[in-house]
């Protein structure tokens, strides 16, 4: 009899090409597309971010304002724009009202009906939720590097600082499925030595996590595993930005930061399609491995009965 996993892993293979008619692409999602082509400068890339942020105002912006909000030169705005592909900023302004419209236009829970701060924070990651949504109504880009992640002997998971409890369930599960899963939640030389050895070994990817506050260890670890040959596939909070620029591939969510401390929804749903793409990329190996998982879970009684 099929465990629950075996039977999901069954039932939910992820299906190429857009399945269904969607809603148009997320702001941020828009945005992080209109500026992730170019190769943006420091400067630059702080106007993105500002942007993304901020889009619903920062659109109606003089070109003056935008530049104090942001703290750079009115010529680094200019200059920006051009660098995103605009004739001056004019340009850019009338496409980023478009986009903020369109945010504006869409359905969501009015402020007064928002209710208290923990609710306000569901609310958040709701809209985190709506916009990954979004992004996966062409799921080819995760299909095809579940595939490559699969296909990755060893296959090394990334995870430094808060990052690393993400890391550390996505090795959970992988490791159901793959057979050599190797899990790095310490920095430094010990990972270095890590993905020095990884592929050494024969491993070709890494899949790394990181959320905020960015480690710069997190970055070192990402040139480290390219310097090495490895590519790098990155499950982060930010498609802009040095550890954007230093990855292979770019799976960008956004993140909880209503409280305290952020909360990952999004990035956890992220973490689950792409595991869901390696059990896709090789079923019967995923079949046998689920297969014998069971059978010495059931002789030392891993999990009580339900």
């Amino acid at each position: 009899m099929s465990s629950p996993q075996q039977a999901r892993a069954q039932a939910s293979a992820i299906t190429a090409g857009k399945t269904a008619p969607e809603a148009g692409a997320a702001p941020t999602s828009q945005l992080r597309e209109l500026f992730d082509g170019p190769r943006l400068s420091p400067g630059h890339r702080r106007i993105a971010q500002y942007l993304i942020e901020h889009i619903t105002e920062a659109a109606f912006l003089s070109i003056t304002d935008l530049a104090e909000r942001v703290g750079v030169s009115q010529p680094s705005v200019t200059r920006f724009a051009t660098a995103v592909g605009f004739s001056g900023y004019p340009a850019l302004r009338e496409k980023l009202q478009a986009i903020a419209l369109s945010a504006l236009g869409s359905p969501g829970t009015p402020a007064e009906h928002r209710g208290n701060e923990l609710q306000a924070a569901v609310d958040g990651e709701i809209e985190n939720l709506e916009n990954l949504r979004r992004d996966f109504a062409d799921p080819d880009e995760v299909i095809r590097v579940g595939r490559a992640l699969s296909e990755s002997t060893p296959l090394t998971v990334l995870g430094l600082r808060i990052s690393g409890s993400l890391a550390e369930y996505f090795a959970y599960g992988a490791r159901r499925i793959h057979p050599d899963v190797r899990l790095v939640t310490r920095g430094g030389s010990v990972a270095y030595d890590s993905l020095l050895q990884s592929r050494e070994a024969g491993g070709t990817w890494v899949l790394a996590f990181g959320m905020p506050r960015h480690a710069q260890e997190t970055l070192t670890a990402v040139r480290v595993a390219r310097s090495a040959g490895l590519k790098v596939a990155l499950i982060t909070d930010l498609g802009l930005g040095p550890l954007a620029d230093e990855a292979d591939v770019v799976f960008a969510t956004g993140t909880g930061s209503r409280l305290v401390f952020d909360s990952y929804a999004a990035p956890g749903v992220m973490a689950a399609a792409l595991l869901q793409a390696m059990t896709d990329a090789d079923p019967e190996r995923t079949q046998a491995r689920l297969e014998e998982y069971e059978q010495i879970a059931e002789q030392h009684q891993f999990f009580l009965r339900d």
